[in-house]
């Protein structure tokens, strides 16, 4: 590699300097330094879970879930004269690894170089998401290359395994699936982030040209003559005056591991070359070799011993194969790593103990549990289920359902199944269902109305993305305050896909048998048996009136009988004392113009007519404030008479779910109250 004569007095400081390690500057608009490994390295400015091991190795994550940790050189350098000036050209080149619990399968969320303004990204997203630096005040000024492994929808990613360059913004410039171009053949040939080997890339941006190139290659491979990406960008619009070099990574729900084992960098020229003799080595690389020498001398000494312990082994492996049967067919094998096994499932709801309940449905029992590999919490689901009818379609859905991402769905991780019984895991919301803070059951406390408009809004975004952001059309099918989970900051997360349904954008779905909960079910899928989006509007028209009433939607009194919450709210309505239906427990503190709207929409959504009804789009308007609401009138709406059996429609035509008639025509697909 080409440097650039240094005056005959640095020579030895320069020597001195890469002997340890340590980085080497030059003059002013000729900076660079080099780290063959960052033992002693003294100029990091580390947060997070950033450290730097004794061995020289810098740890961005610690193979722990939900982490998020960043990795700055300490000074800051001069990329720009002015702060209108041209941009200067700068290269880097770093070695990293990415190890994750689950290597070659799964990972979340990956690693990026970054050129930013700052070097503290506590305002950024949340750890489980985004790289850990990115949101739309954090990217203004920001240049980076992602190492992304996971395929985040809501950002556009073409895939979990991709490098992109970032230019102050979430979405890249340009990405390509991981690979590197090989020199002797000519070809691109894929490689893998998550497989827990050495990689090198090289960063480089030619000032004058204006051109970004971006090369990745396996440890021990020369840069591919070939970069894998290259844009035209002018820097000089987004780099300030001086910026930061350095890294950020973060984790989701899958522990992995992010580390970066040498890095060199250079202003208007090539990075310095790393010295590989002196880079760390990653954690039990040498355990392997080491275990293959001991193999090599012990197998041929205790061959009979093996024999005979092999013979044992597999008679206990098939015993316990017995214990942890399970149903398993051809074509699930494409499903992959969306396939948990019984075993796995079992002791980490440590034999699915009673004490581990989480909540009891109409369709099974719901489990807390921690995978015994990864350590992560889950929520373990077993729903009884027909192997003969339609099991190939119904799990096709729940994996497609897995690769939803959205921050107010509970994550779908994958499934299992055994003769007469499917288990569905979920990420673990460690707050519990809304319902019970509804209800003020297990001494929860009674929520603020802030926390109920900010739990509304997180639910509407959510279904708005089921119905139209995400590849395919999503019927939940159960909206309810039940299968709405908290997280530990009480962010909402819609949960419970065991019931959705998917269909590709302009068809519809077509004619199933009715579940759902009463009190949800709107009148045309009683009477049909047909769902769609405005079905699931109407059971989030019953949400919303129960969440602003503190009332279930179905009210059981001895005076009255059965009585839908939706009457009662119309009853107030019509005689103009509307807030007064909103929950007595929360003592008159609440905003009165937003209770009234979420009344109101409440009303609108829950219209027995599915043309009358807003979409999920027009519902986040209204609750944004960015669209006025409509005004509920009696002419314009013939809500009343038809709910309340004033006007000249039949109930009975109609349909609905709690009357005499419907009754007869629901299937064990429905459940009674929360």
């Amino acid at each position: 590699m080409e440097h650039r004569p240094v005056s005959c007095f640095l020579v030895p400081f320069l020597l001195l300097c890469f002997s340890l390690g340590l980085p080497c500057f030059c003059a002013a608009g000729d900076e660079h330094f080099v780290f063959s490994g960052f033992a002693g390295a003294n100029n990091l400015a580390l947060d997070g879970t950033a450290t730097v091991t004794p061995q020289g190795l810098l740890e961005l994550t610690n193979n722990e879930e939900n982490i998020e940790g960043h990795a700055f050189f300490r000074t800051p350098f001069q990329f720009k004269e002015s702060p209108n000036g041209t941009m200067q050209s700068f290269s880097a080149t770093f070695v990293f690894a990415i190890v994750s619990d689950y290597p070659g399968a799964i990972s979340s969320d990956g690693m990026a170089f970054l050129v930013a303004p700052r070097t503290n990204f506590s305002d950024a997203a949340s750890a489980s998401q985004y790289l850990g630096f990115l949101n739309s005040t954090a990217t203004n000024h920001t240049f980076a290359v992602e190492l992304d492994t996971v395929d985040n929808l809501e950002l556009g990613d073409i895939d979990n395994n991709h490098v992109g360059i970032h230019v102050a913004s979430l979405y890249s410039l340009q990405s390509h699936a991981a690979a590197f171009y090989d020199d002797k053949d000519g070809m691109f040939k894929n490689l893998s982030l998550i497989s827990g080997e050495a990689m090198q890339l090289w960063v480089d941006y030619d000032a004058k040209a204006k051109q970004i190139d971006v090369t990745l290659a396996p440890m021990g491979v020369a840069k591919p003559s070939k970069p894998l990406l290259s844009k035209i960008s002018d820097l000089s619009t987004v780099i300030t005056e001086q910026a930061f070099v350095g890294f950020s990574a973060a984790t989701g729900p899958i522990k992995s591991w992010h580390c970066v084992l040498a890095w060199s960098f250079a202003m208007n020229g090539p990075a310095p070359a790393i010295d590989f003799n002196r880079m760390p080595k990653l954690p039990n690389s040498g355990h392997k070799t080491a275990l293959s020498k001991i193999l090599q001398i012990a197998l041929p000494i205790a061959a009979s011993t093996l024999i005979l312990a092999t013979c044992v082994a597999v008679i206990l492996i098939v015993r316990r194969q017995l214990t942890y049967a399970e149903l398993r067919e051809d074509w699930e094998v494409e499903f992959g790593p969306h396939r948990f096994s019984y075993r796995d499932l079992f002791h980490a709801t440590e034999g699915f103990k009673n004490k581990n309940i989480l909540g009891v449905g109409g369709f099974g029992k719901v489990y807390k549990g921690v995978l015994p590999k990864s350590k992560l919490e889950v929520a373990v689901k077993r729903v009884a289920h027909d192997s003969n009818q339609g099991i190939k379609e119904f799990i096709s859905e729940v994996v497609s359902i897995g690769h939803l991402r959205h921050r107010n769905l509970v994550q779908l991780l994958g499934y299992c199944r055994r003769k007469g019984e499917l288990l569905l895991v979920y990420d673990y919301m460690p707050n519990g269902s809304l319902d019970k803070y509804l209800y003020g059951e297990e001494d929860k406390p009674i929520l603020e109305w802030a926390q109920r408009f900010q739990i509304i809004k997180d639910v509407a975004s959510g279904l708005f993305y089921l119905h139209e952001k995400w590849e395919q059309v999503v019927i939940h099918r159960d909206i309810k305050a039940s299968n709405v989970l908290l997280d530990g900051g009480m962010v909402a997360h819609l949960g419970d896909f065991g019931l959705a349904r998917l269909y590709d954008h302009g068809t519809s779905l077509q004619t199933t048998h009715v579940v759902g909960t009463m009190g949800y079910i709107a009148p045309e899928l009683a009477r049909t048996g047909k769902a769609s989006p405005l079905t699931d509007v109407y059971a989030f028209g019953t949400f919303l009136l129960e969440v602003t009433c503190g009332r279930q939607p179905v009210i059981n009194s001895v005076q009255h009988g059965r009585k839908m919450l939706v009457d009662r709210v119309l009853q107030y309505w019509r005689r103009g004392a509307l807030a007064e239906t909103v929950d007595s427990r929360l003592q008159g503190h609440y905003n009165a113009d937003e209770a009234c709207l979420v009344l109101t929409l409440g009303l609108m959504c829950s219209h027995p007519f599915p043309s009358e009804r807003p979409t999920m789009r027009q519902v986040m308007q209204y609750l944004d404030g960015d669209t006025p609401l409509p005004e509920l009138t009696p002419a314009s709406m013939s809500l009343l008479s038809l709910m309340q059996n004033e006007g000249s429609f039949d109930q009975s035509v109609l349909q609905y779910p709690w009357s005499a008639t419907s009754m007869s025509t629901m299937t064990a697909g429905i459940s009674v109250g929360r």
